[in-house]
């Protein structure tokens, strides 16, 4: 076959471990993105196969009826709304999904609630540039960092990975606050935590809140700016899930205005983010460039599931197909 991997933007995928298993077929590992339906065309029409890295490409109609050699997309992790899937299928094209893990992005989300808490990435950028123990060279944000011990974690949905952030919220000595749905309190309160018994309360209470939601119809857009307003000016709003949780145009006033005082992101509506961005210029946001999931282990796991999709397919017997119907002659 016939395989590109996209947007490989460390050029890292062929120094893993499992590249190997590809070995007897055409691949081409894209470096760079192509941004239109149109330049995305041109690049894959030639290709039987694609393997997508999460998120970073997005399949349209438009685009897929303009690849009529593609048999196969195969998705490390899960599929999450940039392939419209209808279309695939009406197109004769598989979707198969592969398998994930929550460590890396709870370890990742974790490191930033501590950096940004303390305000280390200032504190180290201003010691390069000869500042010693200055945040900021403005006094009114040349604040001191805080501890975690005795302070309030709220965590939005107690899955795989919030379970893992209030452990380590557990260990650190924070008080540990959920709000989700009634089965993700209910299960909190049976491992001991503290369950929000309103919205309102869970975004007033919080010293840090942390997002760990499923990006869907339900979910885009459910933390408003009202919901933002409530928060503390000490407070850190932390988002290492998607950033279309966020109602668009909510974030960055909130910040602007002071509440929440502090954000922590690794997540944005449009990647890579743009080097104009307002958030890259902001002495109260610690921006890294998702990382949830870019680690060794994660990368081996996902692109190990992915490329054995892609062999299972062509052997003819495709496993963890998304639209079984697109097989059907």
């Amino acid at each position: 076959m016939k395989i590109a991997v996209l947007d490989d933007y460390q050029d890292c995928v062929r120094s893993l471990d499992c590249f190997k298993m590809l070995e007897g077929h055409e691949v081409k590992v894209f470096n760079n993105s192509a941004r239109g339906a149109g330049q995305l065309a041109i690049r894959l029409a030639a290709f039987d196969a694609l393997v997508l890295i999460r998120e970073r490409s997005s399949f349209s109609k438009a685009l897929l009826q303009k690849l009529p050699k593609l048999k196969l997309i195969s998705q490390t992790g899960k599929v999450s709304g940039h392939i419209d899937v209808e279309a695939a299928t009406e197109c004769g094209i598989a979707i198969v999904e592969g398998v994930g893990d929550p460590t890396a992005p709870a370890e990742l989300t974790w490191a930033l609630i501590m950096a940004a808490s303390r305000r280390i990435p200032r504190y180290v950028s201003n010691l390069q540039q000869g500042q010693w123990q200055s945040v900021s060279a403005t006094p009114h944000n040349n604040v001191l960092g805080t501890v975690l011990k005795g302070r309030t974690l709220a965590i939005w949905s107690y899955g795989k990975i919030g379970r893992m952030i209030a452990g380590y919220g557990k260990a650190f000595g924070m008080r540990v606050l959920v709000w989700g749905r009634d089965a993700s309190r209910a299960a909190a309160l049976k491992d001991g935590y503290h369950a929000a018994e309103s919205k309102q309360q869970f975004f007033a209470e919080a010293d840090v809140l942390t997002l760990h939601l499923r990006l869907n119809d339900a979910t885009r857009g459910i933390v408003e700016a009202a919901d933002l307003a409530l928060m503390k000016a000490s407070a850190i709003f932390v988002n290492t899930s998607r950033a279309e949780l966020v109602a668009d145009g909510a974030l960055l006033p909130a910040l602007q205005q002071g509440r929440p005082g502090y954000a922590a992101l690794d997540v944005y509506e449009t990647e890579p983010l743009p080097p104009d961005s307002p958030l890259l210029r902001m002495e109260n946001v610690l921006a890294s460039p998702h990382l949830g999931y870019v680690e060794k282990d994660s990368y081996e796991l996902y692109f190990r599931a992915a490329f054995q999709n892609v062999l299972e397919f062509a052997n003819g017997t495709p496993k963890n197909v998304l639209n079984p119907d697109a097989l059907l002659p």
